[in-house]
């Protein structure tokens, strides 16, 4: 890696080429040029390579890509070439529906562990994972070597659950209860806010397409 600073923007592209990449696999496609991802992804070739030089040198000229050698290149940078544990906090109809969708997961994130507060909730079952109390929450995450949080509980507990998590040992979390909340440098918290996102939508539907906002969204999202 060349730079120990990368920004959020090149972070966040990293997945969209990777999913990209993983359907040209799918295809049996064994190279491609950035032309051929710009066009794709509507981004410009130019910021492609760059994005991907900051991690080294990965195309050849006049070939472009090995796209097999690239998604393990990408894979890594992401750290998913290890199992990554996830503990979800919140068994609403929210927190069903993320647990459910840890059947369509291809990448090594999975939800290990589901919790909430609530005693009608405890013991029921999301497919295979039992919703467990708030009491085992410590205890579960070290055992299962957990280290991404999700929050979908109301706005008025979210502070406290990213408390425990934190507490607990967890590096990361994302959050889905429309709050800030505050957490200590070492811990990256990442907002998913469904009403800031749609309230965006309405207003580029009469100005249009707009700018690119270089995949920075300050609204959506607490840095630490």
């Amino acid at each position: 890696m060349k730079s120990d600073k990368i920004s959020e923007a090149v972070v966040r592209r990293l997945p969209i080429y990777l999913r990209y990449l993983t359907e040209l696999q799918r295809r049996e496609v064994a190279t491609v040029s950035s032309q051929e991802l710009g066009q794709r992804l509507d981004l410009n070739p130019a910021q492609i390579r760059k994005d991907l030089a900051y991690f080294g040198d990965f195309g050849r000229k006049g070939i472009g890509y090995d796209v097999a050698y690239l998604i393990e290149k990408i894979r890594h940078i992401l750290n998913l070439d290890q199992q990554i544990n996830v503990v979800l906090v919140g068994a609403g109809n929210l927190g069903h529906a993320l647990s459910n969708y840890n059947a369509y997961l291809k990448e090594n994130l999975k939800i290990v562990a589901v919790f909430d507060a609530y005693p009608t909730k405890v013991g029921t079952h999301i497919n295979t994972l039992e919703v467990q109390p708030m009491e085992e929450l410590f205890d579960t995450i070290k055992k299962y070597n957990i280290r991404i949080g999700i929050i979908t509980v109301p706005e008025q507990e979210a502070q406290e659950v990213a408390d425990k998590l934190i507490e607990a040992g967890i590096g990361a979390i994302l959050n889905f209860a429309p709050t800030i909340l505050k957490a200590p440098a070492h811990v990256r918290i990442h907002a998913a806010d469904f009403t800031t996102d749609m309230l965006s939508l309405a207003y580029y539907l009469v100005n249009g397409k707009g700018d690119s906002d270089d995949g920075e969204r300050q609204s959506a999202e607490v840095d630490h």
